[in-house]
């Protein structure tokens, strides 16, 4: 069952708005309260063992605790195509990490095919140049691919992204394959997911004498994901959960399949390699937003809303970035050309594109709004506004997007829905480095 949207009445007329909305894709048609309902629905059945599209990861990492002070500790942070090595510290007195001997090399894998001792042993080059100055002997290891966690905090590779060549390391447990080729051994070493670590880098930015209620870690840039907190009780797939206490889910949102696809969602997505999986992930993050916008576009053409000119130019258009439709939308001029400039050379093409395509950011912007008010309900904090939720936010999409103001548009949502059952929640900006801040509180809290 899915469920978002409201029907629309029919109108004889055909503006760009009622295209949209005849085609299921209309803010307006936005159920926000059945949604959050929807999302909140998927968390109890995921956390539980049963069927649902968020999977609701347990990290075995909690918040709870005090930060270890003046104390460096060598962090790893492994995503994308980079590696980098560091110390990390949280000075007395402030709430800005101090990251020292910081050095950023290439993945191994990225490029090449590479040997299990070859992969190690570039993680562990970096422990060795950074050891002599961490005063405490863990690490923190945040490893941005999916991998399956152990009550140790070890993390088991499930499969590659991004294109690493490094078969052999999938199915291995990560952090105790490292250990094995370090000495001295650590006292402890954490695979961390990126996501935790952002909800982890909030903890870092509480002001001396703040105090949050709940945390949150939402990433919006290529792709999309959310961690929360929740009590350990609430926990039934897993046996081994601690007593008592609470831990960071990683609730894989991308996946969140239980809303209404427009006729434009169920074009783009059946056109992508993994059609039919992280629904939700494609309407909201800057992978897919510009082929989202290209099949807008070329279904507005077909139904003649563009000159004969420019729909023949749509019409051939292969693909199209989520930059590019983002400058467009924003008229935004960059050195680079831009496909759309030359295809809508007029004043009332151009107009009319934009009415068309804008739309695009705006839905996502509200998804992310309706879908942060989820997690937002489902810590349970926010009941007393000087211990607001906090939300650490992290991504290009959601910062850098030019055609809609993402924070401006996702604070009104979620005054609008929550302002009314008196939840206080706050919107941080993720510190600098987040995945290696909130590798290091992982292993600096004192329980």
């Amino acid at each position: 069952m899915t469920t978002g949207l409201r029907s629309r009445k029919g109108s004889t007329m055909r503006t760009p708005e009622e295209f949209l909305e005849d085609n299921g894709f209309n803010t307006r048609m936005l159920d926000r309260t059945q949604l959050v309902a929807a999302f909140n629905r998927e968390m109890e059945e995921g956390l539980a063992g049963r069927p649902s599209s968020l999977k609701m990861l347990p990290s075995y990492v909690s918040p709870e605790g005090e930060l270890q002070r003046d104390v460096p500790v060598t962090v790893l942070d492994a995503g994308g195509t980079n590696l980098r090595g560091a110390t990390v510290e949280f000075p007395t007195g402030s709430d800005v990490a101090r990251i020292e001997h910081k050095e950023k090399g290439e993945m191994p894998g990225a490029t090449a095919y590479v040997s299990p001792d070859d992969f190690y042993a570039t993680f562990a080059a970096h422990v060795t140049r950074t050891a002599p100055f961490a005063k405490n002997p863990a690490i923190g290891f945040c490893f941005s691919y999916a991998c399956e966690t152990n009550p140790a905090g070890d993390g088991k590779l499930l499969h590659w992204t991004k294109q690493i060549q490094a078969p052999e390391i999938i199915g291995q447990w990560v952090g105790a394959e490292l250990i094995k080729r370090l000495a001295p051994k650590p006292s402890r070493l954490l695979v961390l997911n990126d996501t935790v670590t952002t909800l982890l880098a909030g903890k870092s930015a509480e002001k001396p004498g703040a105090h949050y209620s709940a945390y949150i870690g939402f990433i919006l840039g290529t792709g999309t994901n959310t961690a929360y907190v929740e009590k350990n009780a609430n926990i039934t797939k897993i046996t081994d959960a601690p007593v008592g206490g609470s831990m960071v889910i990683n609730a894989e949102s991308g996946g969140f399949a239980k809303i209404a696809q427009s006729t434009f969602d169920k074009a783009m997505d059946a056109k992508t390699h993994d059609a039919g999986a992280q629904i939700f992930e494609k309407m909201i993050a800057g992978a897919y937003l510009g082929r989202l916008g290209l099949e807008v576009l070329k279904a507005a053409a077909k139904d003649g809303f563009f000159s004969k000119e420019a729909a023949q130019g749509i019409q051939a258009l292969g693909s199209l970035e989520s930059l590019h439709l983002d400058n467009f939308c924003a008229d935004f001029k960059t050195d680079a050309p831009n496909p759309l400039d030359r295809i809508f050379t007029s004043a009332t093409d151009r107009a009319m594109a934009r009415r068309l395509a804008t739309p695009v950011f705006e839905r996502a912007a509200i998804l992310t709004a309706i879908h942060l008010a989820a997690f937002i309900v489902k810590t349970g904090g926010g009941t007393n506004p000087s211990a607001p939720v906090c939300v650490c936010i992290d991504g290009s999409t959601y910062y850098k997007t030019r055609a809609v103001s993402f924070p401006t548009i996702v604070q009104a949502e979620l005054d609008k829905m929550l302002g009314p059952r008196n939840i206080s929640f706050e919107l941080a900006v993720c510190p600098d480095d987040a995945p290696m801040v909130g590798a290091a509180v992982a292993v600096l809290l004192k329980r």
